[in-house]
């Protein structure tokens, strides 16, 4: 009996959700569609998180691009952070590249995706012009990436901050040093001693409004997938995982694998969200610590107040796959 009213009420909290949205199509006027399914918090900071996703609209970035159209609109989005890898495969040459084009404004044009886009640097970006992604924010009303490594914070509702630190990954793996990785150049140019000491300066912050720290990069601290025990995942673990969790950095944000993963190690403070499936996907796996994988498109949502971090695993499909959060007393919840 109690398993008929459960399914029971679902099905009627389901309905209700989409007579609700189906209300709010009616008035606004709005036709793409939405994801009841995806939880919604009062006051919450919104937000779209995606990478590896500059395919010219093929694989599955254009199915992945209707779906953050529709959680956007759902959640009431605020902006788009991007991990890095934009344009696949060898970044672009200048600020008029055909790959602006068909791998990004002809792809994302919901029109709940025309707001800010946050974006961090992926190694395949190295491969062609760094400063022309740089350059784009000043053409582009959305695309944001003022330096190879910059900060954002962003206000909650009740006064407090997010602090959001974009990292440039990919001058920490040693291995883009060789001649033959064909980044090497454009690697060699960059300080990654300036780099860490801006990271260690802005996270040792005193400012008592920043609730939450979050650090965005493109190469992961940790993985179950294809790249679980390369010297590229192990070797920056050793370089920041302990920065992290000293720190107090709430969450990091990255990609480089395709595939969806959430992973906090035992004994780590920092939860890692891994989002590298906005367009292709690799078998993706488990390791210590794995709250959640899957090898499938997507991409994930956030919603933060002062006290909790919502994030949610959505596929290619629509689909929810998975729900997790962080409270700030870090009684963390899964499901």
């Amino acid at each position: 009996m109690k398993h008929i009213i459960y399914v029971f009420l679902s099905v009627f909290l389901f309905q209700t959700a989409f007579a609700q949205q189906a209300e709010k199509r009616e008035l606004s006027g709005y036709t793409e569609g939405y994801i009841p399914q995806l939880q919604k918090i009062d006051n919450s900071l919104n937000f779209l998180l995606m990478g590896d996703f500059g395919r010219y609209g093929q694989f599955y970035q254009k199915e992945v691009a209707v779906q953050m159209g529709k959680a956007a609109a759902t959640m009431g989005s605020e902006f788009v952070i991007s991990v890095g890898d934009n344009f696949y495969p060898n970044g672009v040459q200048s600020t008029t590249d055909y790959s602006w084009t068909a791998s990004f404004e002809n792809v994302y044009t919901d029109f709940s995706l025309q707001n800010d886009w946050f974006v961090a640097l992926g190694n395949h970006d190295y491969r062609g012009n760094v400063q022309a992604q740089i350059d784009y924010s000043k053409i582009s009303r959305r695309w944001h990436m003022p330096s190879t490594y910059f900060k954002k914070e962003f206000d909650l509702e009740d006064g407090n901050k997010v602090l959001v630190l974009f990292m440039d990954t990919s001058p920490f793996i040693d291995k883009y040093y060789d001649a033959d990785s064909g980044m090497s150049k454009a690697i060699k140019a960059q300080d990654t001693t300036a780099q860490k000491k801006w990271l260690l300066k802005e996270l040792a912050t005193t400012d008592k409004k920043v609730t939450w720290k979050i650090v965005v990069g493109h190469h992961p601290l940790y993985s179950g997938g294809k790249r679980k025990t390369s010297s590229e995942t192990t070797s920056f673990e050793k370089k920041f995982a302990a920065i992290f969790d000293n720190q107090k950095v709430d969450a990091y944000f990255c990609g480089h694998e395709h595939d969806l993963q959430i992973i906090k190690p035992k004994g780590r403070y920092t939860t890692q969200f891994l989002s590298g499936a906005a367009c292709t996907v690799r078998p993706g796996g488990e390791r210590e610590g794995t709250l959640f994988f899957a090898e499938k498109p997507g991409f994930m949502t956030f919603s933060i107040t002062n006290s909790k971090l919502l994030a949610q695993v959505v596929d290619g499909d629509g689909k929810v796959l998975f729900t997790t959060q962080i409270e700030k007393n870090k009684n963390e919840k899964h499901k």
